[in-house]
C-alpha cells in the first residue's frame, strides 16, 4: 500500500511490517468520512471493534436516529436492532476498507466484529452467532471477534473450519496463546479437508497488552521493595515478545508448512489494548517496542495520533529480546506475582467489561426505541 501521505513515523511502522489498524468505529465517523481519511492520513489498513466501543459510539451524537426510528416503527426488538446497527456499520467500514482488501490480496483492511460477549462460555451459541454475523455482514473482509476462553477454543476452531475468517480476543497468556495457535490450526486443516479455500481464511490473535502492566504493576506496587518497583511497566511488553517468540515457532513447524503450502495465511498476532493506562509512561512504548514483520498494531485513535506525531521505529525491537524477556518474567514471578493467576484474571475481567457494555449497548438501543415510537406517536 502507498502511504506517502502519512507522517514519516506511521509510514516507517508500515514498511517495518507492522499493519496498522484502528480500534475504534462509529457512524459518525463512517458518515464524515473520518475513517477513509486514516486509511491515506494515519496509514490505517484495518478497523477493530467490541461492545464497549459501540456502547461509546451510540451513546453520543444522533448518528444513529433515523435507524432508530426505523426499527422501532418496524417493532424490532432491541437484540435484532442491535445486530442490525452494529452489522450495518461494519459492513459499511468494510466497504471503505475493500480497496486494502483487494490490494494486500486479503491480508488486511479487515474489519472485525464481536459475537455477544454474553456467550463467552457456551462455544455452539458461540458458533451459531458467529455464522450469523458472518452471512449478514456478507463481505470478505470481515472478521468474526471470538475471545479466547476454554470454550471459546472450541468455538474458534468450528468457526474457521466452516470458511470463517476469525479473530481471536481477549488473549493474555502465552499458555493461553499456544492453545489458540492449536486451535487455529486444526479449525484450517477441518477447512482444507472440508473443501473451503483456505486462501481465502483470515485470522489475527489479540495478545491484549497494557492490562498485563495494569495489573502486574500494581502487585508491584503493593510489594514496594526498590527491585519490585524497578520491574514496572515490564511486564507487558515482555510477555508480548514472548508471544511473538512462540508464534515464530508454530509457523517454523511441518503442521503450519503443510497449510501454508495450501495457500493458508499465518494467523498474526495481533498487539490489542496498545493505549497507555499509566501517564507516567510514554505514550508510544506498546507500539514502539513491538515492532516486528508480520504483526497487526491495533491503536486508539489518540495512540495512533501520538505516534503518528512522535513514534520511533528502530527497526525490529522484538527479536534478539527473548532471554531478556523471559528473565523479565522470572523474576517478577520471584516476587511471590503470578502471571498465571493475573492472566485468567484479566480474561475473567475482559469477559465480565465487554459484557457490563453489552448491557450499555442495549440500555441505550432500548432507549432509544422507546424515544423513536414515542416521537413518532
Amino acid at each position: 500500500m502507498h502511504h506517502s501521505a502519512a507522517p514519516a513515523p506511521v509510514r516507517e511502522l508500515s514498511e517495518a511490517g507492522v499493519s496498522i489498524w484502528l480500534d475504534d468505529l462509529s457512524r459518525e465517523r463512517l458518515r464524515s468520512g473520518g475513517l477513509a481519511d486514516l486509511t491515506t492520513s494515519r496509514a490505517v489498513v484495518g478497523v477493530t471493534t467490541n461492545p464497549t466501543i459501540f456502547a461509546g459510539a451510540l451513546a453520543t451524537g444522533d448518528a444513529y436516529d433515523a435507524q432508530l426510528a426505523e426499527l422501532a416503527a418496524a417493532g424490532t426488538d432491541v437484540e435484532a436492532a442491535v445486530e442490525q446497527i452494529t452489522t450495518d456499520d461494519v459492513r459499511a467500514a468494510a466497504e471503505v476498507l475493500r480497496p486494502v482488501h483487494d490490494a494486500t490480496d486479503g491480508v488486511d483492511g479487515r474489519v472485525s466484529i464481536e459475537v455477544d460477549p454474553r456467550l463467552a462460555r457456551d462455544a455452539d451459541a458461540t458458533v451459531a452467532t458467529a455464522v450469523r454475523l458472518w452471512r449478514t455482514v456478507d463481505r470478505p473482509n470481515v472478521l468474526i471477534k471470538i475471545p479466547a476462553t476454554v470454550e471459546g477454543l472450541d468455538a474458534i476452531e468450528r468457526t474457521l473450519a466452516q470458511g470463517i475468517s476469525v479473530n481471536v480476543t481477549l488473549i493474555f497468556s502465552l499458555a493461553r496463546y499456544r492453545q489458540v495457535m492449536d486451535a487455529f490450526l486444526s479449525g484450517l486443516e477441518q477447512a482444507r479437508d472440508a473443501g473451503h479455500d483456505v486462501t481465502r481464511i483470515a485470522s489475527v490473535a489479540s495478545f491484549f497488552v497494557s492490562r498485563v502492566d495494569s495489573a502486574v504493576d500494581s502487585a508491584l506496587t503493593a510489594i514496594g521493595t526498590p527491585e519490585a518497583l524497578d520491574l514496572r511497566g515490564r511486564a507487558a511488553i515482555a510477555n508480548a515478545r514472548l508471544a511473538y517468540e512462540a508464534y515464530e515457532q508454530v509457523v517454523q513447524t511441518d503442521r503450519w508448512r503443510a497449510l501454508e503450502a495450501a495457500g493458508a495465511h499465518p494467523q498474526r498476532p495481533l498487539w490489542a489494548s496498545t493505549g497507555v493506562k499509566n501517564p507516567d509512561y510514554r505514550d508510544t512504548m506498546y507500539v514502539d517496542e513491538l515492532v516486528a514483520p508480520g504483526v497487526v498494531n491495533t491503536m486508539p485513535q489518540a495512540t495512533l495520533d501520538a505516534f503518528a506525531d512522535h513514534g520511533v521505529v528502530l527497526g525490529n525491537t522484538v527479536a534478539g529480546t527473548y532471554t531478556a524477556s523471559r528473565s523479565v518474567l522470572e523474576t517478577i514471578e520471584s516476587f511471590g506475582v503470578s502471571l498465571v493467576e493475573v492472566t485468567q484474571r484479566l480474561e475473567d475481567e475482559g469477559v465480565e467489561k465487554f459484557e457490563a457494555s453489552w448491557s450499555d449497548l442495549l440500555a441505550t438501543v432500548d432507549d432509544g426505541l422507546a424515544r423513536a415510537a414515542r416521537g413518532a406517536s
